[in-house]
């Protein structure tokens, strides 16, 4: 007979246990005693945590079912495909959602895990934001294009998002800095979307049932192979032990001095006095690194597979750690040697989101995938020092565990959505870092300190050295 959830629960230790040991939240938790039911992803977990059977995880009976969290149907047969669809989504668990196209046609379709945002603003910030490659986003704000797009607002030169997903029809430009609409910048790049799908049904699906792989098709010809795209979808690996830093980084070390821009002068004059600053790229932000040029630093960019010895060789004052895509256990096998090598220097260091989650790694503390991510500009993340709360832009599907933090790394912030970490700071080292986007400015400038931070402590070392 099958065992009760809370058994099975108490059996893996208690809930905090358990979502660590099947890398879920708390919140997961608390939906499988409400479903009375543990989603079949995780049964192999439990099975090899419990030394149950099989038949201990299955309701009993029909009436102890679960609903599913929004209907599944059986993928529609090509027929089933409304007039008027011209794209459509389809999910690996098999689900077609049909709508209508935008942006760039494709001879091959668009995958990769399927997310979603919650920012009401940003929307070319976000596409252009390279932490988001090999994902699909989904934004939850339906009324996206209505700013239209600016050169000056891209995050990188390439779009790294596979593709996105909008509610509605791409609004018409309608702000003075735009120079080209949405889906005018979407075809020039590559990047197809579809609209007029229910964006609030997938975004519930993932965050109860977790992120899955997608496929946007959008053929120039009008034909889907739905049984080939259902297939991919299955097939794709996802981004656990994806290293996808190498696929964003930059090609050879650059120079940058440009300053944060502010309306209506442009970008900000530079300080006179300038600190010597590394910032390794595993996917960096252009306005992390005018924050930093603003803060009084004299940025020089490396890419993410510089070694201790390259790094060092440029005589820095500090070391920047960029955000940045991907698995961090998989790009750690090349980061965190080359970091320890500066922290073993004495080179003050300072890390956001990616670069958070690798010197965790290089301090000895694990980082497990998050059960739905955090993605969007609403973020309420509270600074453990001052119990000052911050509204925060964020843009991660991994996280650091707190738990596994050493001795000598004390945790800094902490999410007020979930209690995940979102900061470090060690006393072994002169370095800290932060899980969400300081320079995203969602607050707008709550977090700005942390730059000015960072300059204290590269003006501290120095002193002390």
């Amino acid at each position: 007979m099958p065992m009760t959830i809370e058994s099975i629960i108490e059996r893996l230790g208690g809930a905090e246990q358990a979502a660590k040991l099947t890398g879920v939240s708390t919140e997961a938790i608390r939906k499988w005693r409400q479903a009375r039911a543990i989603p079949p992803k995780h049964w192999t977990t439990v099975l090899r945590a419990t030394g149950l059977s099989l038949s201990d995880l299955q309701p009993d009976t029909e009436s102890d079912r679960p609903e599913p969290p929004m209907s599944t149907p059986n993928p529609p047969a090509p027929a089933d495909r409304p007039k008027a669809a011209t794209a459509a989504l389809i999910l690996a668990d098999g689900t077609v959602l049909w709508g209508r196209g935008f942006g760039a046609h494709g001879t091959d379709a668009a995958i990769g895990e399927i997310c979603f945002s919650t920012g009401m603003t940003g929307y070319q910030e976000t596409l252009t934001d390279p932490s988001f490659a090999g994902q699909i986003i989904t934004f939850t704000f339906p009324h996206i294009g209505n700013t239209g797009t600016t050169a000056e607002d891209d995050e990188a030169d390439v779009v790294r998002a596979r593709a996105l997903v909008v509610k509605e029809d791409l609004t018409a430009p309608a702000n003075w800095r735009a120079t080209e609409s949405l889906d005018a910048w979407l075809r020039t790049r590559g990047i197809p979307g579809i609209c007029g799908v229910d964006t609030r049904a997938i975004t519930r699906r993932i965050r109860e049932g977790g992120p899955q792989t997608a496929v946007v098709a959008y053929p120039a010809d009008g034909k889907f192979d739905l049984p080939a795209l259902q297939a991919r979808a299955r097939q794709w690996p996802g981004l656990e032990g994806m290293d996808l830093a190498r696929e964003v980084t930059c090609a050879s070390p650059y120079a940058w001095s440009e300053g944060v821009w502010h309306w209506p002068h442009g970008t900000d004059p530079l300080p006179e006095k300038r600190r010597k600053v590394v910032a390794v790229d595993y996917g960096a932000k252009r306005n992390i690194l005018r924050c930093l040029a603003s803060a009084g630093c004299d940025v020089t960019v490396v890419p993410a597979t510089a070694t201790a010895e390259e790094i060092l060789a440029l005589n820095p004052d500090g070391v920047f750690l960029s955000n940045g895509p991907g698995d961090p256990a998989a790009t750690a096998t090349y980061a965190v040697p080359a970091i320890r090598g500066v922290l073993e220097a004495g080179k003050p260091l300072f890390g956001i989101c990616l670069g958070h989650q690798l010197l965790a790694l290089t301090l000895g503390a694990s980082t497990y995938k998050l059960a739905r991510g955090h993605r969007g500009a609403n973020q309420p993340v509270k600074d453990l020092a001052t119990g000052r709360v911050e509204i925060t832009s964020q843009n991660h599907g991994f996280a650091v565990d707190e738990k596994s933090l050493p001795a000598d790394v004390r945790a800094t912030h902490v999410s007020l959505f979930d209690g995940s970490n979102e900061g470090i700071a060690t006393s072994r080292y002169p370095a800290f870092s932060v899980q969400y986007h300081p320079e995203a400015s969602p607050g707008p400038s709550d977090s700005h300190y942390l730059f000015r931070r960072f300059v204290d402590l590269i003006d501290t070392t120095t002193k002390t050295a």
